[in-house]
């Protein structure tokens, strides 16, 4: 293990104690002794000299690398690649930009030495008992490790949340889209206290036991379990519920990002995600926020309808929108396989996803039933279990929307699921007129509904109608 922060420590903590013979390399001599001293009689070695820790690995060698993403891990490349031999493998174990791993893996196949990508989630206490892990690259290495990895990750019903998922990068593009529903999915949660906090005026106790009465039913899963948590933690030094002293302002590194611009680049919707990213970018503007308050101030009236009910609503809407968020990650997870040949087993990634990493949901158990029937499932939307959960929410979808909107509480997120679910319900949708415009300032031309092929109108000048032997031909209207 190269980095011995909080992942890579606990995750050598977790090997060794399978009975795995590992060791650990930081320049840091504080983490160095930390995990020395947290070892005990496990068999684990550590050490800052790069060069004995190299020796201490027998051959053919895995290392696994756990540093931030981007400079660092080239960076640890070129100090560890001299010292390994043909035939080693060294693994990023992080949030790396699946291009990157690419170029890596390419580079480091010329000096004959295997490199893949592997997503890690589940953060502290996930790498300590049992994270989701998510490899993919060179099949052959990885099978020369699968062991250690299947020991090592959390587990459901006795199967291993870790599977090989494909060549190449793989393995982090499911991480990178892992991440992307998780902003998405936290988006929403922060819409739903938004509603009971600001709109019903809910104390913090209230909120708790609601959260946690969610996390009982259909919508269990980490992180309405963690909210839940969030609600009744009280900071010592105030006596003030910890969430009300925590600054309204997001921070991300990046896979959110990544998600939304795979998907621009390879034509798939993903609304609620790339809402869930453009809301972290406005909630950073606090000071712009806070002068806008004062100035762009709307009258609303307050809530007046019954708060059970509502919050009836609230659970239902969001339930609607969990599908429909992982919906949009798995369908672009779908076309990134095809485009990439990656041939990724979309069950099998719901299958290592149902335990140990963030996103983990009984939700998914009905994903994986769904790609078991239908492994080349278009979208999840369509498959008889899921739609019929959805169709019996989206009026309670509506319905908290339409609220917010009075409340003038926004809800992005869970606006953005409806479209979605809308737009992709639509038989029609008005892109008509989009090609039309098009078509009009741009000479981009267009298809037409009532014959074949592609067209273009001279918009500006009467239109003359082509005789019947030009159909299905280009067409030039003069």
């Amino acid at each position: 293990m190269v980095g011995l922060g909080v992942m890579g420590r606990n995750l050598l903590l977790n090997m060794g104690d399978h009975g795995f013979s590992v060791a650990g390399f930081d320049l840091d001599s504080t983490k160095v002794e930390s995990l020395r001293q947290e070892a005990g009689n496990r068999k684990i070695f550590a050490t800052t000299a790069l060069k004995e820790f190299i020796l201490a690995l027998k051959s053919p060698r895995a290392v696994l690398m756990l540093v931030p993403a981007g400079a660092p891990v080239d960076a640890v490349i070129r100090d560890v690649h001299p010292h390994l031999s043909e035939g080693d493998l060294l693994i990023d174990g992080g949030n790396s930009f699946f291009k990157d791993t690419n170029l890596r893996e390419k580079t480091l196949a010329e000096k004959k030495i295997h490199f893949f990508g592997m997503g890690v989630s589940g953060g502290e206490s996930g790498a300590r008992y049992g994270p989701s892990l998510m490899p993919g690259g060179d099949k052959t290495a990885y099978n020369r490790i699968h062991p250690i990895l299947e020991a090592i990750a959390a587990k459901v019903n006795g199967e291993p949340c870790v599977a090989y998922l494909g060549p190449t990068s793989a393995g982090h593009y499911v991480k990178i889209i892992h991440n992307g529903i998780e902003y998405g999915l936290t988006q929403l949660l922060a819409e739903t206290y938004d509603l009971m906090h600001r709109g019903l005026d809910l104390t913090n106790p209230e909120l708790h036991d609601i959260y946690h009465d969610w996390s009982q039913g259909e919508l269990n899963s980490y992180l309405v379990e963690i909210t839940a948590n969030i609600f009744k933690q009280v900071d010592s030094e105030t006596g003030k519920h910890m969430i009300d002293l925590i600054l309204d302002t997001a921070k991300q590194k990046g896979t959110g990002m990544w998600t939304a611009e795979s998907a621009m680049e390879l034509h798939v919707p993903t609304n609620t995600i790339d809402t869930a990213v453009t809301w972290r970018n406005l909630s950073s503007l606090k000071d712009e926020r806070q002068a806008a308050s004062e100035l762009l101030k709307v009258s609303s009236a307050p809530f007046s309808g019954d708060k059970k009910a509502f919050v009836n609503q609230l659970k239902n809407a969001l339930y609607a929108a969990m599908i429909i968020t992982f919906t949009q990650g798995m369908t672009l997870l779908r076309t990134a396989s095809k485009t990439y040949g990656y041939d990724l087993n979309l069950e099998v990634v719901s299958r290592i996803w149902r335990g140990g990493c963030i996103i983990r949901a009984g939700l998914l158990e009905k994903m994986r039933d769904a790609y078991r029937k239908q492994s080349d499932l278009s979208n999840l939307l369509t498959d008889p279990v899921l739609s019929k959960e959805v169709l019996a929410r989206q009026a309670d979808l509506r319905a908290i929307i339409r609220t917010s909107v009075d409340l003038g509480i926004p809800t992005a997120a869970f606006m953005a699921s409806l479209a979605y679910f809308d737009g992709y319900r639509s038989a029609r949708l008005p892109s008509n007129l989009t090609q039309a415009q098009r078509d009009y300032f741009g000479a981009h031309t267009y298809e037409r509904t009532d014959a074949k092929g592609v067209f273009h109108t001279r918009w500006d000048a009467p239109e003359v109608v082509p005789p019947p032997a030009l159909a299905g031909k280009e067409r030039q209207t003069l």
